[in-house]
């Protein structure tokens, strides 16, 4: 478990509790996953490399640290990824994006891919890969499958919730990706669905059923 981190600052743990209420509106459902997104990408980016700058205050020339946000790339798993994205851009609003279209078959549960565009020379760029849900971890290891035929110099994967069933497919598959998560649920049920989870996190985000 060395490799999960969760994002337990008091902020975070307080939006996701009133994003589990059934009774949040899609608006307010938005609105928070924005903001939680947000105070993860603080955490996230913690390591993130820095260069030194010449800069010029009011009062002096100076030597300062800056992070090169273009050489991050926030990969979405569509669609639901969408709502972490925009949190995550507020905060490094230079880096680039990515998108990976993937379905869950409903009867297998498998990842199916459809869609897939990246920037370019993704060998010199850090990934972060978003998902709001990380349930039975097949959306999740397609992706970053997909992603290390790329050769990126690193890939994080960031998610809201996941669940022992889902770590536990991640680790497997991919020790060498780190997870970022505001809770660890108690488990999957027979649908794939986490528990006691918040939903469908994109049917909650777009309104839809």
């Amino acid at each position: 478990m060395s490799q999960v981190h969760v994002v337990d600052h008091p902020l975070v743990q307080h939006k996701l509790s009133l994003m589990r209420k059934k009774e949040a509106s899609t608006n307010s459902f938005r609105r928070l996953l924005g903001e939680l997104a947000s105070l993860m990408a603080y955490e996230v980016t913690r390591d993130m490399a820095m260069q030194d700058v010449e800069i010029e205050t009011p009062m002096e020339k100076m030597t300062a640290r800056v992070i090169d946000g273009k050489k991050l790339v926030f990969v979405s798993i569509l669609r639901a990824g969408t709502g972490i994205l925009d949190g995550m851009l507020s905060v490094v609003p230079g880096a680039r994006v990515g998108h990976i279209g993937l379905y869950r078959d409903p009867k297998t549960l498998t990842a199916v891919e459809y869609y897939f565009k990246m920037p370019q020379d993704m060998h010199e760029r850090d990934v972060v890969v978003v998902d709001p849900m990380l349930a039975t971890g097949n959306s999740a290891i397609a992706a970053v499958e997909r992603l290390k035929e790329l050769q990126p110099k690193s890939i994080k994967f960031v998610c809201l919730l996941t669940c022992p069933e889902g770590v536990g497919a991640m680790q497997r598959a991919h020790p060498d990706v780190p997870i970022y998560t505001a809770a660890i649920d108690r488990q999957l049920n027979e649908h794939g669905y986490i528990l006691p989870g918040l939903g469908d996190a994109g049917d909650r985000i777009f309104g839809t059923k």
